[in-house]
């Protein structure tokens, strides 16, 4: 594919839609901080409150499943920028095939969280309400660290889904891209990575506070 009949109407040149794109994804990516800071915030303001609750809590969570989910994600952020690698020398086949790796590493990740991890919370009777397993004076802080808890990881996980969603596309889309022209490979790795953050900021706040005091 040319660069002409690969360039869009409204741009100058294919420089100009190569920096509006990554220019663009930067912008969207700072909103998203912008979104998820203020949950990391209210959560450690909760725990500064109620530490003791918020670490009963916490001890409930389940750390090797936390461990792995935390070396799977790792993994797929190295297996897509080795795919980033390849289509930067050329390579579509060598994209496909890592990216192919760090889709499924990802949805690894969600099959244990949420199919696996998940499941034991609810069995555990770890979602707040009225049947909530945690007694005692620890009872009303540790039920607000699950609220915080379920409704970070579902959050996480849906911005996860959409990046499996984008990955698939790249992938599918492969063919298209040339070493010169794959600013939508790097667009979407920069949203991936930013999952990769966004749980490396969870982790220690669902599994490891607690069991650190």
């Amino acid at each position: 594919m040319n660069d002409a009949a690969a360039q869009e109407f409204q741009f100058g040149s294919a420089e100009h839609q190569r920096e509006t794109a990554i220019s663009g994804i930067w912008l969207f990516l700072a909103s998203e901080a912008l979104f998820f800071g203020p949950i990391f915030l209210a959560w450690i303001f909760a725990r500064h409150a109620d530490p003791t609750a918020f670490d009963a809590g916490s001890r409930q969570t389940e750390l090797m499943i936390g461990l792995t989910n935390t070396a799977l994600l790792i993994a797929s952020s190295f297996a897509y920028s080795v795919g980033l690698g390849y289509i930067g020398f050329g390579s579509r086949r060598g994209m496909a095939i890592w990216l192919a790796i760090a889709w499924l590493l990802g949805a690894a990740f969600i099959g244990l969280k949420f199919g696996v991890e998940w499941q034991m919370d609810f069995k555990k009777g770890l979602f707040p309400g009225p049947a909530f397993a945690i007694h005692g004076p620890a009872r009303n802080g540790a039920q607000l660290f699950f609220a915080f808890y379920f409704f970070a990881t579902a959050l996480h996980g849906l911005h996860l889904v959409v990046g499996l969603g984008l990955v698939a596309w790249i992938i599918f889309r492969a063919e298209r891209y040339t070493a010169e022209r794959h600013s939508p490979v790097h667009v979407v790795g920069l949203y991936w990575s930013f999952i990769d953050i966004i749980w490396l900021i969870l982790f220690p706040l669902i599994y490891l506070t607690g069991r650190a005091s």
